[in-house]
């Protein structure tokens, strides 16, 4: 998984880089040296995505530890779905965030998506222009020599008025009336198998959503693990269905893997949304179309 957190990034950084995001004021990415440059501004608050036994041995200074479970509703019948407001409200103000913190989220270890899952939440709740992903994680803070920490500073309460966006929210009722559209792209971001129906992966059907095209992120990498050259991540985008004036709408098992489509398609400029209840509600409600090996 380690390798996946490099690849990852390195992907990010790229995309950045090849479309001029890294000079904006608020970019989307930020590395280890500015994040060591802005540690002490007043209004920074890190967010640290990963397995809690770690974050409680070593974390970046002043970083508050979040999880998916304190961003999502544990009653629904989905694996993972936004909560109310007023829940994603409390959880963030209590790790010290208010309309005016400039927001760093970072993966400890492991796989990127807890931490785009974050993102998207935060800019659910009009956060997203104050917040940025660290490329590369502590992973990248670490090897730069920077410090890291056991102890952990409770903040003062933030004051967050939530501002919704549902403009990066997809629900079914959406992805279905947005069917085969030539406007929108609609990614499955899961691995080949479970896009193919080969592979049911513990959902209450097998199959696709009907037109969605299929893009896992291992496309984007050599067989040496290194990322393609911008062109031939263009041409994948391009073989994918995407074009420049596109909305894209991803989504994999439950919501949490196509937030990484998600991200990367906003720092390309694109219009982009992520379909929350994914493939875990889409093949658990019989009245909604499926494609399939055996059901064209």
């Amino acid at each position: 998984m380690t390798k996946n957190v490099f690849r990852l990034a390195s992907m990010m950084v790229a995309l950045v880089a090849s479309v001029g995001i890294a000079a904006a004021n608020e970019p989307m990415l930020v590395d280890a040296a500015w994040l060591a440059e802005h540690l002490r501004d007043s209004n920074l608050v890190l967010l640290h995505v990963g397995d809690k036994k770690e974050f409680d041995e070593a974390h970046i200074p002043g970083a508050q530890f979040i999880a998916l479970s304190d961003i999502s509703d544990p009653s629904a019948s989905l694996k993972l779905e936004l909560p109310a407001v007023d829940k994603l409200q409390r959880a963030f103000e209590s790790r010290g965030i208010s309309n005016d913190s400039r927001i760093i989220v970072y993966p400890g270890k492991d796989w990127y998506s807890p931490s785009t899952r974050v993102i998207w939440t935060l800019t659910y709740v009009g956060l997203g222009d104050r917040t940025s992903l660290l490329a590369g994680g502590m992973l990248a803070w670490r090897q730069a020599g920077h410090p890291v920490v056991a102890d952990v500073r409770t903040p003062s309460a933030g004051h967050l008025a939530p501002q919704v966006h549902p403009e990066i929210l997809a629900d079914a009722a959406y992805v279905l009336a947005h069917l085969h559209q030539p406007g929108v792209a609609l990614l499955d971001v899961r691995l080949p198998k479970a896009y193919a129906g080969e592979d049911e992966a513990g959902s209450a059907r097998a199959g696709r959503i009907p037109g969605a095209r299929s893009l896992p992120l291992e496309l984007l990498f050599d067989d040496k693990d290194n990322l393609k050259d911008r062109s031939s991540i263009a041409e994948l985008l391009a073989q994918a269905g995407v074009k420049p004036s596109m909305q894209v709408v991803s989504y994999c098992y439950v919501g949490q893997r196509a937030t990484m489509v998600w991200f990367a398609a906003r720092l390309l400029g694109y219009d982009a949304r992520m379909y929350d209840g994914s493939w875990d509600e889409w093949s658990k409600r019989t009245e909604l179309p499926i494609e399939s090996p055996t059901k064209k």
